[in-house]
């Protein structure tokens, strides 16, 4: 069967899942195939590559499959990641790898699940990646190997990394060992409302359409919507800043590498106004840097600002790197807390007209508010 890229022939509603199973079917269905093998499977083309073996979605029933949402949230339509799994991507993972450990731009990269390391055959590779002097990386998160946990103390919490990358390494007189670490966050999004409807809806086309299904998807779009709502874009920053500014103030100690907090670029955007919508200034090399004015960190992290290729005809599509950004624990902090406040408070600043919102506000109870 050919593949199906169609463009759904009905007006398209506010939010949609955008990706069911890591193919694409909003706005565009892009499926062949291997596609509704995938869906009928339940399967996750992701882990399924990382770990050479076929892989189960891992989301819970009600959202089972839904890998990204299309929203407008920003005023431009876009891909927000609600699973973390959406980024495991070799391509980014080698480079934020490669970043945090600073390797050479020249110095090949190899980086592979732990739980991989069972099979001889990847043991085998892993030894030769050293011997030929390849940086050399294994990684565990939730569903590969278990999060690692830095523990908690009398003066700081627990706190799970959701990815961590390990090095290895070998001496002339001694086996493997692991060298230092390195964090990799991902950030997702919450959406208000629920999958369930829309989940329901595409499992209810499926068995009825089968390798037709794409076809159906583009008759009627209104299957990918059922029950969404947008992004909880403030709660998903609050959650996220104090891990951010936490993990990032580890790239200083002795056995960390460094970190990195992979952003899709939907949810980037939406942040602009609580950082204070700062300007990242472009280095030599095509990076950017986003530090405090006047501080330069010994020890840099990294946000990746990552999108989803939506108009790639490979299925699925893939992860395309839009910025990368140097800064560091300090700098968030001083974007977050110092330069957000302060736009509040200036004058003409959103401060100003909170008595008058208040105000406002009484007279639809008290219409003669302020006469009387």
């Amino acid at each position: 069967m050919m593949a199906a890229r169609k463009s759904a022939q009905k007006k398209p509603a506010t939010n949609s899942v955008a990706e069911w199973f890591g193919h694409r079917v909003h706005p565009l269905v892009n499926a062949d195939e291997r596609s509704v093998a995938d869906f009928r499977m339940k399967r996750c083309p992701f882990l399924s590559r990382v770990t050479d073996e076929p892989s189960e979605c891992v989301k819970p029933a009600r959202a089972s499959g839904v890998c990204t949402i299309s929203a407008s949230s920003n005023g431009t339509r876009q891909d927000w990641l609600v699973c973390p799994h959406r980024a495991l991507d070799r391509g980014l993972l080698a480079d934020v790898a490669g970043r945090i450990f600073a390797a050479r731009a020249d110095r090949e990269v190899v980086i592979v699940p732990a739980p991989n390391v069972e099979k001889e055959v990847t043991r085998r590779a892993l030894k030769a990646a050293l011997d030929r002097g390849a940086l050399t990386l294994v990684y565990m998160q939730s569903r590969l190997g278990g999060e690692v946990s830095l523990s908690k103390t009398l003066q700081s919490p627990e706190l799970a990394f959701d990815t961590t990358l390990v090095e290895l390494t070998r001496g002339a007189t001694q086996g493997i060992a692991v060298g230092r670490y390195g964090i990799l966050e991902v950030q997702t999004m919450d959406f208000h409302g629920s999958y369930s409807g829309a989940v329901r809806d595409l499992e209810d086309a499926l068995r009825l359409h089968g390798v037709d299904l794409p076809s159906a998807i583009s008759q009627h779009p209104e299957w990918l919507s059922k029950g969404l709502e947008g992004p909880n874009i403030a709660n998903a920053f609050k959650r996220t800043l104090y891990q951010i500014i936490l993990k990032f103030g580890l790239s200083g100690h002795a056995a960390c590498a460094g970190a990195a907090l992979a952003v899709p670029a939907a949810v980037w955007d939406s942040w602009q106004r609580h950082f204070g919508g700062p300007t990242p200034v472009k280095r030599s090399g095509g990076t950017y840097e986003l530090f405090a004015p006047g501080h330069v960190p010994k020890t840099p992290s990294w946000l990746y600002v990552f999108d989803v290729d939506s108009d790639s005809k490979e299925s699925p599509n893939p992860i395309v790197i839009k910025r990368i950004i140097a800064t560091d624990a300090d700098s968030i902090a001083h974007y977050a807390f110092k330069v957000v406040p302060e736009a509040a408070i200036a004058a003409g600043g959103s401060a100003d007209r909170v008595l008058s919102q208040i105000s406002a506000r009484l007279q639809n109870w008290w219409p003669n508010f302020g006469r009387d």
